[in-house]
């Protein structure tokens, strides 16, 4: 029932008491108690029971009544009412459409993805020390990464918030790739992809360089950065079928020092 419906209905229950009782609905305490003891006196005794006319009913307690129950549905249909639909921030990253990774440039030395998870796995074992920059004595979990790209002769900044800036983006986990750097905790973690949902990295005092399995989700990582190619370019060449086979290499070199023996020699 809306509220106009249920204004409707009290006001037709209101003629109703002032019809049986002879009392015209009013506002005026006084004026109803003066209306009422008139309409007890010349109404006739029943003997055995209590008159209660309907108008004994005070307007006041009515109106407060009345009030309570506009009150009540008015607030029922604020609270029924459908709500916008909301997405969270993270909802939002996570239906991210898929796009293509762009590849960073190939370093000079040619380091790749597999190269990165190599030389990442020779500190295993290294004890976590807040702000640690010593192999030897202990790693944090940027030093860490920084070290491993500088022996790929790589260079990062210090600190994950900064390296969470470097190289170029992956859109998603499931685009990652081996060597590509996993932050997390709003840049206040990073470490480094194994593949297999795995990764690498300096997790907190008290423990080591170690391997674990990523809980984590496109939901709750900040970001996935790429700094060297997945696969090194002669490597991704290969194995695309564009390069040149080494035998056939072989035989246009022998084809061309032949040629060139009976230029020279028999020819002469």
């Amino acid at each position: 029932m809306s509220l106009g419906d249920a204004m409707s209905r009290i006001g037709a229950i209101q003629d109703t008491i002032s019809q049986v009782s002879g009392v015209a609905w009013q506002s005026s305490p006084t004026a109803v108690r003066a209306s009422t003891a008139s309409a007890a006196t010349s109404a006739p005794a029943v003997p055995g029971s209590v008159a209660t006319p309907a108008s004994s009913i005070p307007p006041t307690i009515f109106s407060q009544a009345l009030q309570t129950a506009v009150e009540t549905t008015t607030q029922s249909q604020k609270t029924n009412a459908p709500q916008p639909a909301t997405v969270a921030p993270a909802e939002i990253k996570a239906k991210r459409p898929v796009s293509p990774v762009a590849e960073p440039p190939a370093t000079a030395g040619g380091a790749d993805g597999t190269a990165v998870v190599a030389a990442a796995k020779k500190y295993l074992g290294v004890p976590y020390v807040w702000g640690g920059n010593n192999p030897n004595v202990g790693l944090d979990c940027s030093s860490f990464v920084q070290h491993t790209f500088k022996d790929l002769g790589i260079s990062l900044p210090r600190v994950a918030r900064q390296q969470a800036k470097e190289g170029t983006e992956v859109p998603s986990l499931a685009q990652a790739k081996p060597g590509d750097l996993i932050v997390t905790r709003g840049g206040g973690h990073i470490g480094i992809y194994l593949g297999d949902n795995k990764m690498i990295h300096a997790p907190r005092p008290g423990e080591t360089v170690s391997i674990r399995e990523l809980f984590e989700t496109d939901a709750t990582i900040m970001t996935i950065r790429r700094i060297v190619p997945a696969v090194a370019p002669a490597t991704a060449e290969t194995a695309s079928g564009n390069s040149t086979n080494p035998i056939a290499v072989e035989n246009i070199v022998a084809t061309a020092q032949r040629a060139l023996f009976e230029n020279q020699v028999v020819g002469a």
